[in-house]
């Protein structure tokens, strides 16, 4: 009676044991893109925000130069100080955009109605 129940036992152990499929690597290429990631904010981070710093002073000293046309200071300070600070690893990977400077204001876009044309970094 003893030797069937093992037999049994053995049985489901194996058949257990083969239907199980590896792990697949999804935690390492998760932990290599999180760890990419990272490496590039630490550079990417910083001269965005001195590019959006000097974006800033640049549109006030255009302001105050133009005696207050508030047109020529958004024209520096929408591109200059919008587009992304913040990368993240579907951006790496290619199915999110990057933005690196604001959307560009232009009388000619025909793309969109209200004149407003964003580039992804590298186009």
């Amino acid at each position: 009676m003893m030797g069937w129940r093992t037999t049994l036992g053995a049985l489901a152990l194996v058949a257990t044991l083969a239907s199980a499929r590896p792990a697949q690597a999804e935690f390492l290429d998760d932990a290599g893109w999180g760890l990419l990631t990272v490496v590039t904010n630490v550079f990417y981070m910083p001269a965005k925000v001195v590019y959006a710093t000097v974006g800033g002073l640049t549109g006030g000293l255009a302001f105050a130069l133009t005696g207050g046309d508030m047109e020529t200071a958004e024209n520096i300070w929408v591109p200059s100080m919008g587009g992304t600070y913040v990368l993240t690893a579907n951006m790496l990977q290619g199915r999110d955009p990057i933005y690196f400077t604001g959307p560009m204001t232009t009388a000619s876009s025909t793309s969109d109605p209200n004149g407003v044309r964003e580039q992804p970094l590298g186009s």
